[in-house]
């Protein structure tokens, strides 16, 4: 790749490490999507051994890449978000994907209609993780910094994502665990 073209590309992604989340950290600083997106691809590569059979370098290549829509219209909690803006955000992610180098432009596209569809084990794996990532980060952080309708989400959240995965609903449970823990200290 040109490298001209690949600092455009660095530039434009550098924008995730300043779009704040919905999250703080456990020591109450909010949460960049960049920084979501880092302990997503680290929790797909600590979990290969669980699954074998899911080629864990795509799951990777999804963790790092699914929330670059958000360099376009930042982050919107999943509870706010509507059908009109993820249609906005889709639409301008695709406008940039497309915009790429090949084989970037088409290695995107496609892993983007994968992650959409939710078909196969990876993109299955993915989401669920994306969404199990969200609530641990949710429990590290001081619970005043909690919405009231999050006491009840952070117990279901993401259920059905793991559903397809005995180790995930393991996973799910530990979690709501720490979640339940968490509200009963009150901190």
């Amino acid at each position: 790749m040109e490298p001209n073209k690949l600092l455009d590309i660095l530039h434009t992604a550098e924008r995730l490490k300043d779009t704040l989340r919905h999250c703080d950290t456990s020591k109450g600083r909010r949460e960049s999507v960049a920084e979501h997106s880092w302990r997503l691809a680290l929790m797909a590569f600590f979990l290969r051994d669980e699954f074998p059979d899911t080629d864990m370098d795509r799951v990777i290549r999804m963790c790092l890449i699914h929330d670059l829509g958000e360099c376009f219209t930042g982050d919107i909690p999943s509870f706010l978000k509507t059908d009109a803006d993820t249609e906005k955000e889709d639409s301008l992610l695709e406008q940039w994907a497309s915009g790429l180098p090949a084989p970037y432009n088409a290695e995107m596209g496609e892993l983007y209609a994968e992650m959409n569809a939710l078909q196969t084990p990876e993109a299955k794996l993915y989401k669920a993780l994306d969404k199990l990532e969200a609530v641990i980060q949710h429990n590290e952080a001081p619970i005043a910094t909690w919405l009231p309708r999050e006491y009840d989400l952070n117990l279901t959240y993401a259920n059905e994502n793991v559903a397809f995965s005995p180790y995930l609903t393991e996973l799910r449970a530990a979690i709501r665990r720490d979640t339940e823990e968490k509200i009963q200290r009150g901190e």
